[in-house]
């Protein structure tokens, strides 16, 4: 069995540090002069409070974690941050939502989903807003850390085998001996892609405020905004040019980056299999989704109908979830392509969400090597990537990872479909919340705030099953797990 007394010394310090997150949006009240800086306090009190009382009584445990640990922990450190994280939430008077909404909101913004119960955004008190967009800010870079720094030790890296799964520049390696160092050279990247932002968001015409948020949520692919129009409140091509950039950059394996930026070699992305198989994809889409618009007379013109298309092919497609207009609205096919461009997402070791990029190139490299069998059965035709050979025991394990995903996807689309909701709504719903995406079709096309409770808390797990990638939560469920 898991090392109990060690596991719940982590999760108390943990709520503990996560309760200094508290600090900067009542911090934001304070500048603004908003009474909501008192609802952070006091959650900051509270959270800090139940961080010491779960790490008081183990504080002396010690002990080295193994695969049991690791998973419990992993699990652990979404669910517990995902609930807490609703606190401040709830607490405040000028929301006034329910648990059931709050803990949707706090678990989107940490998953980076996206989704979204609260309307009225333009109205909000900026500590509130501020501290949606650094929910998922803080999920951005947790699941990169967890990615690469984290899970290899557990044996399940890459959100699942990622030394097996992971075929680029890193190979079977680290970025550093250390683990530390892993998570250091990341964070380095990711707040370095995160200033950039900002500076290009304020440099084409949003204000400090707008700017800084817009960064924390554009470079963790989540998709949070301060308006209820998205980015489609600042009407702005400037704008929506700096959102696609750094969307297709936070798509990307921040591995990737760090070698990149390290090395001053920015061919390493070109050379990278994953990279270019993302970026033919996302291109063929914004082609696809502009030619549409452009026949079916919703665009302007050309011009409007390539900025249209463009946009939200990369915001879809990476996952992020920003609009520029209601696309759930536009005609035929296109808003349902869309969605499916997200069952893609991002490629390993990024913030996006989705199957990841490296499991579709893999399994339509299979595929065709069924072909090829079917033609010359006795041939030995091998799977590779980067020019690197796939252990059969990588192909089995994506099988296996896509055979989770449908059977989880299917089941939870009947049980919303169950609890009242259309088709349409069922399906997207799930769509958008297992791939991490965040906006859907149907009645959730503008927010989640109408459908009921149950739906909600399905879509709560869905949320973490995808962050998680499925495996990392369904072990757990498993009975042999828990045997000793």
């Amino acid at each position: 069995m898991f090392q109990l007394a060690t596991t719940l010394r982590l999760l108390g310090i943990l709520v503990a540090l996560f309760s200094l997150t508290m600090l900067p949006p009542a911090v934001v009240g304070l500048i603004y002069g908003e009474q909501s800086q008192w609802v952070f306090l006091q959650a900051f009190g509270i959270l800090f409070g139940i961080g010491v009382l779960i790490w008081a009584p183990f504080a002396r445990a010690r002990g080295d974690l193994q695969i049991r640990d690791g998973f419990v922990v992993v699990v652990m450190f979404w669910l517990v941050l995902g609930l807490f994280g609703a606190l401040p939430l709830y607490l405040d008077p000028l929301l006034h939502i329910s648990v059931t909404d709050a803990v949707f909101e706090s678990m989107s913004g940490l998953t980076t989903t996206g989704s979204t119960v609260i309307v009225g955004l333009d109205d909000l008190p900026r500590a509130i807003l501020w501290y949606r967009q650094q929910l998922q800010w803080l999920g951005g870079m947790g699941i990169i850390v967890l990615a690469v720094a984290i899970l290899p030790l557990l044996g399940i890296g890459g959100m699942q085998l990622y030394r097996a799964e992971m075929p680029g520049p890193l190979k079977d390696n680290k970025l550093a001996p250390r683990i530390a160092e892993t998570a250091r050279n990341l964070w380095l990247v990711y707040v370095g892609l995160t200033v950039a932002c900002a500076l290009a968001y304020w440099a084409a015409g949003m204000d400090t405020f707008d700017a800084i948020a817009h960064s924390f949520t554009t470079v963790a692919i989540g998709g949070f905004s301060t308006y209820d129009a998205s980015i489609g409140h600042f009407d702005s091509a400037a704008i929506e040019s700096v959102a696609i950039v750094f969307m297709l950059l936070g798509g990307m394996n921040f591995a990737l980056h760090f070698l990149a930026f390290s090395r001053a070699n920015f061919r390493t992305y070109l050379n990278d299999e994953e990279v270019r198989f993302y970026l033919i994809l996302l291109g063929i889409g914004a082609a696809i989704a502009a030619a549409y618009l452009l026949y079916s007379g919703v665009a302007g013109g050309l011009s409007d109908a390539l900025r249209k298309g463009i946009f939200h092919a990369v915001s879809i497609g990476t996952t992020t979830g920003y609009a520029t207009t209601e696309f759930y609205l536009w005609p035929g096919f296109l808003p349902v392509m869309l969605v499916f461009l997200s069952f893609v997402g991002g490629c390993t070791a990024s913030t996006g969400g989705g199957m990841k990029v490296i499991r579709v190139l893999l399994l339509g490299k299979q595929g065709l090597r069924e072909i090829q069998r079917l033609i010359h059965p006795h041939a030995h035709i091998a799977v590779k990537v980067n020019g690197r050979v796939m252990p059969d025991r990588v192909v089995e394990a994506v099988w296996g990872f896509m055979a989770a995903y449908v059977l989880a996807f299917a089941v939870m689309t009947l049980l919303l479909m169950a609890s009242g909701l259309d088709q349409v709504t069922a399906f997207s719903s799930v769509a958008a919340t297992l791939n991490n995406l965040g906006p859907g079709l149907g009645d959730v096309g503008p927010n989640f705030a109408g459908i009921n409770d149950f739906s909600k808390w399905v879509l709560v797990f869905s949320m973490l099953l995808g962050r998680l990638e499925i495996f990392t939560v369904l072990v757990l469920l498993s009975p042999a797990f828990w045997r000793r």
